[in-house]
């Protein structure tokens, strides 16, 4: 049998042939693509395991965080407790403590506790084992938790002023007394602990002023001075609000102590003094001893008595209770602490204090209270503080006349003689002498300062002559038994409006208009007015300065209306530093204060 061979040309003119070639290579091909199929299959199940593997790892590890995150609270409270300087307790008995009652005390690695006089730090640290699910396929089988941490407690240097509202509404609800309840609690607290001195509180009771008392007045440089005892207010002069310091030589007009509010019957008759007295509560600067700055101190029992003894009497001016409280918390008030060491009037610890300002290891502190909002303050104006006046008062009666110029006629020395130029007002008449008891007869002359002496012995006799005007115009002088007033001895008997009224508006005009329009004119030249939206500025302003230099201020408004919320609110260093007290709330304001003051620190 022969064998024939096929050229490809003969194949390919073949049909049957090429058929049955394309169909062997088709099965070839499909044998290579089952094959295929297995290799993905063994690809895509590794994938999968392999994403399990990472889910897995995913769950393990928010079990392993949710573990840590627990048992780094437990510690982190457990060493603040300890830490409390006021924890009776062993503290690492504390930590202990805190730990098994959280089921972790196993899990404890180690406490360590460092105690000084005047600190306590607490170290701790703590670790567990979690088992894990998922993370065993690739040899992971557990995770250590850790937790670390350290708290300290620590009494540093600290400076805090209580400035503190003792105005007349304090009287209403028993506010004053809940006042000094909770200062007397805030005190102690903050100062339990501190054995080495380091803390030192200062008191500024405000009202319409702020009674500086005679010692800290007397280092100031004040002028038109009224020589009236335990009134020791001083008109700020708008400089003193421009700055966070307070010059001791700055210029400074003592209050006059002057009734300016209380009004008077305005008829045209006259009304006795006894009936137009000055009345306490409209005094600007009330004459209460216990209302006065208590100079810093560390010593509970000294701020306790002062505290214990503030009085609820006046009008309110927040600015100046500030303006005061910051001062003294200020370094340029540093030599004025000098002078008083050295005087023995505050301790010897507190030299080189007030500190500087952002000192390390130090916190500056305003507390500062009102129940009210600000008042319009009057002020006597200069002229009428101090010196003497034109008015005349008996000895004998106590009543009153007064010496107008306008009154003597000097075209000649007749005239002169025929004037009549003093004002009785309890007789509604003009006449030519100052009232001493009794009316001079009708045809004396007025005589210019012939007939005028001074009691140069101080006993209300006249005995000594002069007649020198120049010497009359300077000196008080006295005729008869009727003795030349000053203005504080004015102010101290009788209501400004009464005086107006009285020796100026009824002696001056015949008709009712003229004589309103003279009294009104009068009691403007007395005193002026300092505007509420002015006190609200310089309040405000001094609360963006002790602010810049990191003072922390504190606001309490209790029982306050909603613009002395708003005052006090604005003054604030952060609306956690404001509280709004009503009634008993004032002294858990004041305990939420000593807190933040001695708040624990975590430092790790």
């Amino acid at each position: 049998m022969s064998t024939q061979t096929m050229t490809s040309g003969q194949m390919r003119r073949d049909p049957s042939r090429r058929l049955a070639s394309r169909t062997a290579l088709g099965r070839q091909l499909l044998r290579f693509r089952r094959d295929e199929d297995g290799s993905m299959i063994i690809f895509a199940m590794f994938l999968m395991i392999m994403m399990l593997i990472v889910g897995g790892m995913a769950v393990d590890m928010m079990r392993f965080e949710s573990t840590r995150a627990r048992l780094q609270a437990t510690l982190d409270r457990a060493i603040l407790a300890a830490s409390d300087l006021e924890q009776n307790r062993d503290a690492e008995d504390v930590v202990r403590d805190y730990f098994a009652k959280a089921g972790l005390l196993d899990q404890i690695t180690s406490i360590t506790v460092t105690e000084a006089i005047n600190s306590k730090e607490v170290t701790a640290t703590a670790a567990m084992d979690v088992d894990t699910m998922f993370m065993s396929l690739v040899g992971i089988e557990s995770l250590l938790a850790p937790a670390t941490g350290t708290a300290i407690e620590n009494v540093s240097d600290i400076e805090i002023m209580l400035v503190l509202d003792v105005s007349g509404s304090m009287q209403n609800n028993g506010k004053i007394g809940n006042l000094r309840d909770a200062a007397n609690e805030f005190v102690a607290s903050i100062l339990a602990n501190d054995i080495e001195q380091r803390i030192s509180i200062g008191i500024v009771p405000f009202n319409g002023q702020v009674n500086l008392g005679p010692v800290l007045l007397a280092r100031y440089n004040i002028i038109d001075q009224t020589g009236v005892t335990n009134s020791n207010c001083v008109d700020l002069p708008p400089a003193a609000y421009a700055q966070l310091g307070l010059a001791t030589t700055l210029a400074m007009p003592q209050t006059a102590h002057a009734d300016t509010f209380s009004g008077t019957d305005r008829s045209n008759a006259f009304r006795t003094v006894a009936n137009n007295l000055p009345r306490a509560t409209n005094i600007w600067c009330p004459l209460i001893p216990g209302n006065i700055v208590r100079l810093p101190t560390s010593s509970i029992a000294a701020l306790q008595l002062h505290i214990s003894g503030l009085t609820a009497v006046g009008a309110t001016s927040i600015n100046a209770g500030m303006r005061w409280g910051s001062a003294l918390l200020d370094p340029g008030s540093r030599p004025l602490f000098t002078n008083l060491i050295a005087a023995n009037q505050i301790p010897s610890y507190l030299e080189t204090r007030p500190y500087d300002y952002n000192r390390n290891n130090t916190l500056k502190v305003v507390v500062l209270m009102t129940d009210g909002e600000h008042f319009a303050e009057e002020r006597v104006n200069p002229g009428f503080r101090s010196g003497i006046s034109p008015i005349w008062r008996a000895t004998t009666d106590t009543n009153f006349s007064i010496f107008h110029e306008s009154w003597v006629t000097r075209t000649n020395a007749a005239a002169i003689a025929a004037s009549r130029p003093f004002w009785v007002p309890h007789l509604s008449q003009w006449q030519s002498r100052p009232w001493n008891g009794t009316s001079p007869n009708t045809s004396m002359p007025y005589a210019e300062g012939a007939l005028r002496r001074f009691d140069v012995s101080g006993d209300g006799v006249c005995n000594n002559t002069d007649d020198g005007l120049g010497v009359l115009q300077a000196t008080q002088g006295c005729w008869g038994s009727s003795n030349e007033q000053t203005w504080p001895e004015v102010w101290a008997t009788v209501r400004m409006h009464w005086v107006a009224w009285q020796l100026y508006g009824r002696p001056l005009s015949t008709t009712a208009g003229g004589r309103t329009a003279i009294a009104d004119a009068q009691m403007n030249l007395f005193r002026a007015y300092t505007p509420t939206s002015a006190m609200d500025t310089q309040l405000a302003n001094l609360c963006a300065m002790v602010r810049a230099e990191e003072v922390v201020v504190f606001g309490i408004a209790f029982e306050a209306p909603p613009n002395g919320q708003t005052a006090i609110s604005s003054c604030a260093s952060s609306p956690s530093h404001y509280f709004n007290a009503q009634g008993l709330q004032i002294s858990a304001a004041f305990r939420a204060i000593a807190s933040q003051i001695n708040s624990l620190r975590l430092i790790q």
